[in-house]
């Protein structure tokens, strides 16, 4: 079976949870053993909403030592920084000559950032749907994993290499197709009470793989519950439902099956519940921290890993910019 070109941007936003975990980068991590894959952390597109960051390098450096730690291969994917490649900028260039001011002001995205930003609307918020079809169509990926928000983007990104095509009479650029996870995917309540875990309800609502162990069990012992059941077998209310998932991610299944006894013959004590989803918590997340650890300290290795993504990278990017200048009419 011919293995598809996979791209995926990663954004350079904070610490990863369990959220995150469960959610992409599994499969992130999956796919590497099946397809040929391109993953970058997407430092420029940081740029469209925060222009001056405080300390762009030791964020992209701290999301890809966590990528890393989670289980992103060096020696089965191309790992890179955004801004290592030139190429992508100029073949965001070229899109940006054929792309239309009217469909870029009518991408969703675009008009709810305006909303919620309206003093920061600059020329890269709108021309984001452009930037991410360079990083997409400068390897000719074939597949790319998208969530619903980012769904309309990947259509642009087959509208602007079907326009490409079109002008140019040629087949430089595939149509890259959806990467659908389907019932892969594993969704991981916050510990709010409501919701899915992420950083946008407060560091409190999420578990981060890096969080050392006092603070998990801080957390955990703070998720909001109720004051019990009060009939035998009752359905569960959301937060406590929340709990359960936690723990039947993280926990034994002999674990998971003697809280529910408990709880279905109204004799649960929620704070025993609490610690011991804490300590199998603390447990799940041990080998992350232990990695994150090792890699943050050294430096040289990381160093290397990012050169070596640089390189191949580069390596597919330097033919594809090649063959579009020479569509276009310009030398090489």
């Amino acid at each position: 079976m011919k293995r598809e070109i996979v791209c995926s941007g990663i954004r350079p936003t904070g610490n990863l949870h369990l959220g995150n975990y469960f959610g992409a980068l599994r499969n992130f991590v999956k796919m590497q053993d099946e397809h040929d894959c391109y993953f970058f952390v997407a430092d420029y597109h940081s740029l469209t909403t925060h222009p001056t960051p405080g300390d762009l390098y030791s964020n992209a450096r701290q999301i890809l030592v966590q990528y890393l730690a989670a289980g992103l291969d060096p020696e089965k994917s191309t790992i890179y920084l955004q801004s290592d490649l030139p190429e992508t900028i100029e073949l965001y260039l070229f899109l940006n000559m054929n792309a239309y001011l009217g469909e870029l002001e009518r991408v969703t995205s675009f008009k709810d950032k305006v909303r919620q930003q309206p003093n920061n609307v600059n020329a890269g918020l709108l021309t984001y749907p452009t930037l991410m079809a360079a990083d997409i169509l400068i390897h000719k990926a074939t597949r790319v994993p998208v969530g619903k928000d980012q769904e309309q983007h990947l259509e642009m990104t087959r509208t602007f290499a079907q326009r490409f095509n079109s002008m140019y009479q040629s087949e430089v650029f595939p149509l890259p197709q959806a990467f659908n996870y389907g019932h892969e995917l594993v969704k991981i309540p916050g510990l709010n009470g409501s919701g899915k875990m992420g950083k946008s309800e407060g560091e409190g609502n999420a578990i981060f793989l890096n969080d050392e162990p006092s603070v998990i069990r801080k957390k955990i012992m703070k998720a909001k519950t109720d004051s019990g059941p009060t009939e035998p077998n009752q359905p569960k209310p959301v937060e406590i439902d929340n709990l359960f998932t936690l723990m039947r991610v993280v926990s034994t299944d002999e674990t998971v099956r003697h809280f529910e006894e408990l709880y279905n013959s109204c004799q649960i004590r929620y704070g025993d519940m609490k610690k011991q989803l804490a300590e199998d918590m603390v447990a799940f997340t041990e080998p992350f921290r232990q990695r994150i650890a090792e890699l943050s300290a050294d430096e040289e290795a990381l160093r290397r890993i990012m050169d070596r993504g640089k390189e191949r990278a580069h390596e597919s990017a330097r033919r594809t910019i090649d063959e579009v200048r020479h569509v276009i009419g310009y030398r090489n």
